[in-house]
């Protein structure tokens, strides 16, 4: 079994102490590739030493995260913009809107997610979406700037069917789905019943979203088996079999060799 977990920020200061375990117990659970999205101008060394500790376990990804985008985001952006031309990212990410904390930087998240999007056009990237609070806000976003030529994924998909079906409207974009989708109470499940495979791929979100039954403790990218397996019991299906389509479509998303 071969899975990649296409959200992790397992370069967080949260893994310290055991990041080198922590990608072998990946690989022992079948997590043979983790993409890592930037925070902002902080993480990017982090997220780089990472890449350059696992060359071969990780891509990366360079991007301005919403929660980050304050005053001085153009700053921020020229710095970022600076570093994504400087190697080679597999997307731009995580960029997006986040109205669930804070609604003060509301049309500079607006703006910044614009100019990342000409970005990932202009250098033919995907994008990672976070869209925290804020999918009504993002929909309308890419329905005005358009998304010919552009790819990507809704990151940490916890949405209504409708607005699942608005997101695959979209012609390559995927729904990424972690730990939300395991917890019981959460109706995620009873969502992704009524929608296939094919345009769906996994991921944790590591150290957050703790997929059951870890919930409530540190999440790693090991876990997105527990993921794929939540996916093919909602299926019906192999977990072998589930997670043969969605690393095919993090292949495909990342535009990758092959894995």
């Amino acid at each position: 079994m071969k899975i990649i977990d296409t959200h992790s920020h397992m370069y967080a200061e949260e893994f310290d102490e055991d990041r080198e375990a922590c990608m072998e117990r990946a690989i022992e659970r079948g997590v043979v590739l983790t993409a890592l999205p930037n925070i902002d101008r902080s993480s990017v060394e982090p997220l780089k030493k990472l890449l350059d500790d696992f060359p071969d376990q990780t891509i990366g990804m360079m991007g301005l995260h919403p929660t980050s985008v304050k005053d001085d985001f153009r700053s921020e952006l020229e710095m970022l913009r600076a570093e994504l031309e400087k190697r080679k990212y597999f997307a731009v990410g995580e960029i997006g809107m986040d109205l669930y904390w804070d609604k003060t930087f509301k049309a500079e998240q607006e703006e910044a997610f614009k100019i990342q999007i000409g970005w990932a056009k202009e250098m033919e990237l995907p994008i990672a979406i976070h869209a925290r609070d804020s999918l009504p806000e993002i929909f309308k976003i890419l329905d005005i700037e358009g998304t010919t030529g552009l790819s990507g994924v809704f990151h940490c998909f916890s949405g209504s069917e409708a607005e699942a079906e608005k997101a695959l409207t979209y012609p390559n974009f995927y729904l990424g789905l972690g730990g939300v989708l395991t917890f019981k109470n959460g109706g995620l499940d009873k969502v992704m019943a009524k929608f296939g495979l094919d345009r769906l791929v996994v991921e944790t979100d590591a150290p957050y979203l703790t997929p059951a039954p870890f919930r409530g403790k540190r999440n790693e990218t090991a876990y997105t088996r527990l993921v794929v397996e939540k996916l093919a019991e909602i299926h019906g299906l192999p977990a072998e079999d589930v997670a043969a389509v969605t690393t095919a479509n993090a292949v495909k998303l990342f535009q990758l060799d092959g894995i």
